[in-house]
């Protein structure tokens, strides 16, 4: 079968090293990173990278074995010259439309984007546009999509043995761009990518974040929303740790600890009583896979069949629309806002790029 040539846009921690600061994490199953994931894939060849940063492209090609003459500081060249099938652009979310964008209406047939989706909701819509125009296929790095692990929960949901799923709650959101894209799709996915109608929601640190158009910084966001289906949605800030409950008419699924363990509960009869009693019934450890691995794979999968990918550019835009929701909710003392959402807002912050740890 034909092997697709590949290439990272953005060389730093998500683009190559994030990797080296997980070594053992059995949530974090390598390969991690863009370019981890595409040297291990067996149907994709990484030929080329690109990065303003010529240090960091230079580790980045010693690592994965691309040379000088195929590592680019222009993005726009190495795609005229390397006649790629596949692009990753694992920047910052300020400058992903443009390069999105532009990679496909330049002949680029995948693209592997890290989340969030865009720094703004007009950027993610032109996104959405350019990608269905060029017929590119798309997914967002909002990993859990991906997990074999959290697969295992949505599994026992839709089952149907816990009676209909009610309520999903996640405890915790964090900051809404960075953790909150990952854990709001995660909801998305666990409810069949059902449509949100309505959000009302919290951020508790974006006092003096917000000027005009502009946001500064990456806000914390709680709040809660409400599917077409009627599932109420809860996006919770919580010492708790990354943890996922998803309430069935009957019964209970908890992925604890980030799903490195799932917890069935069931409501069986009390001896002697018609009441109900919420039990315990199953203890489930998972093998944890590459979620990355899973994520490119789903790309090539793609491209051999033509069949739309788990993620695609109108569920990322469903994940980017909500984050834009939570936002617009806060800006309206915690008003609910409707589906679908407007707003001008731009998240543009002034931060240096972090050196990746090279090395474990």
């Amino acid at each position: 079968m034909k092997n697709y040539r590949a290439a990272v846009i953005g060389c730093s921690r998500m683009g190559g090293f994030i990797d080296n600061e997980v070594v053992g994490a059995r949530k974090h199953v390598p390969p991690y990173s863009h370019g981890a994931g595409f040297f291990a894939c067996t149907r994709t060849d990484l030929v080329a990278c690109a990065d303003t940063r010529p240090d960091v492209m230079e580790k980045f090609g010693e690592l994965y074995n691309i040379p000088k003459e195929r590592q680019y500081t222009d993005y726009r060249e190495m795609i005229a010259a390397e006649n790629l099938d596949i692009v990753s652009v694992a920047t910052q979310p300020e400058p992903r439309a443009e390069i999105v964008i532009y990679a496909a209406e330049h002949g680029i047939k995948a693209i592997y984007a890290e989340k969030a989706m865009a720094a703004s909701l007009p950027e993610a819509q032109a996104m959405v546009e350019a990608l269905e125009r060029n017929g590119v296929f798309f997914n967002l790095g909002t990993n859990r999509r991906w997990s074999v692990l959290y697969d295992k929960m949505k599994e026992i949901i839709d089952s149907g043995d816990l009676g209909a799923l009610k309520t999903l709650i996640v405890y915790q959101n964090g900051t809404l761009f960075n953790t909150g894209s990952h854990t709001l799709d995660l909801l998305i996915r666990l409810n069949s990518d059902q449509p949100v109608e309505w959000v009302q929601a919290y951020l508790p640190n974006a006092d003096g974040m917000i000027e005009g158009d502009t946001l500064h910084e990456d806000p914390l966001g709680e709040g809660f929303f409400q599917f077409a289906n009627g599932v109420r949605g809860y996006a919770m800030i919580t010492p708790r740790g990354l943890e996922v409950e998803a309430i069935c008419e009957n019964g209970t699924v908890t992925a604890l600890n980030d799903a490195i363990e799932i917890l069935v509960r069931k409501k069986v009869p009390i001896e002697g009583s018609k009441q109900l009693s919420l039990e315990n019934v199953d203890l489930l450890e998972i093998d944890p896979a590459s979620s990355t691995l899973a994520l490119i794979e789903d790309l090539v999968h793609a491209l051999d069949t033509g069949e739309p990918t788990r993620g695609g550019p109108r569920v990322s835009y469903a994940n980017q629309e909500l984050i834009f929701g939570f936002i617009e909710s806060h800006r309206n003392n915690g008003a609910r806002v409707t589906m679908p959402v407007q707003s001008t807002l731009r998240m543009q912050r002034t931060i240096a790029p972090r050196t990746p740890r090279y090395t474990v």
